[in-house]
């Protein structure tokens, strides 16, 4: 190589460099005007090499889940078992006991409470704590009780798993007992429901606030209904206990005892 033709090469080497080409990728240089217009796609492997990716699993609606389980109930005991066995709700994970009812089926009156607290959970049956031991005394007051054969009551919860601490419901888990609830109403056959507490309310009637609803006849999936104080409430507030008590005698007047 001629010296002028060494010295122009390592002119624009070092040209080259200055502008932060450091290293050589190949080991001949490549012309790219000779390069093909498209360039060939890598073959996707097929038969056993090939990855299988699964299809994505459908999601599931727990509310129309629900429905479809509470309306293939025929009566209360396929019902109890159809929630024994949803498996979508996590409060059942959970609760030590499904608490589907007490009282007696087909009573005039059905009661229906909020949610199992720990007594309720132990026992598998609701209202067996302090609010339900004030919810017996309240009435036989006005001459009903859950196992009086002559004068009937039937008693319920919106869920029937605890929640964990005794907290409230959420919004999802009422939309997802709702379905049952209806059902469990249907199939009870009562007269009036007396709705207690603002969960209850807010699950059959789509409001809350009790102090203002309460001793308010209203109508519920067809059936009058009645809004009342939670008996745990009036253990909190006790001057609230002569509202139950107007209350009350309304009830019994509307199922006709006189």
């Amino acid at each position: 190589m001629e010296s002028s033709q060494f010295h122009h090469a390592l002119a624009l080497l070092d040209w080259q460099v200055e502008l932060g080409a450091t290293e050589a990728i190949c080991d001949a240089p490549v012309n790219c005007y000779e390069l093909p217009d498209t360039l060939a796609k890598p073959k996707v492997a097929t038969g056993p090499q090939a990855i299988s990716r699964a299809p994505k699993a459908a999601e599931v609606d727990p509310v129309a889940e629900a429905k479809r389980a509470a309306a293939a109930a025929q009566d209360l005991d396929a019902l109890r078992d159809a929630l024994a066995g949803f498996e979508h709700c996590a409060l059942k994970r959970g609760a030590r006991s499904l608490v589907f009812s007490d009282g007696i089926a087909g009573a005039p009156a059905m009661i229906i409470g909020e949610a199992p607290g720990r007594d309720e959970d132990r026992e598998g049956r609701p209202f067996v704590g302090r609010a339900g031991q004030l919810l017996d005394k309240m009435l036989a007051a006005i001459g009903r009780g859950r196992g009086d054969e002559n004068a009937p009551v039937y008693i319920t919860n919106v869920l029937p798993w605890r929640p964990p601490q005794n907290r409230d419901p959420q919004p999802d888990e009422i939309a997802m007992m709702r379905p049952f609830l209806e059902r469990h109403i249907e199939l009870a056959k009562p007269q009036a429901l007396v709705i207690m507490g603002n969960i209850s309310a807010q699950a059959l009637l789509g409001k809350r606030g009790i102090t203002r609803l309460r001793g308010n006849w209203t109508e519920c999936f067809g059936l009058p209904a009645l809004p009342m104080f939670h008996p745990a409430y009036l253990l909190r507030q006790p001057a609230a206990k002569r509202e139950a008590w107007a209350d009350l005698l309304s009830l019994k007047a509307r199922l006709g005892d006189g």
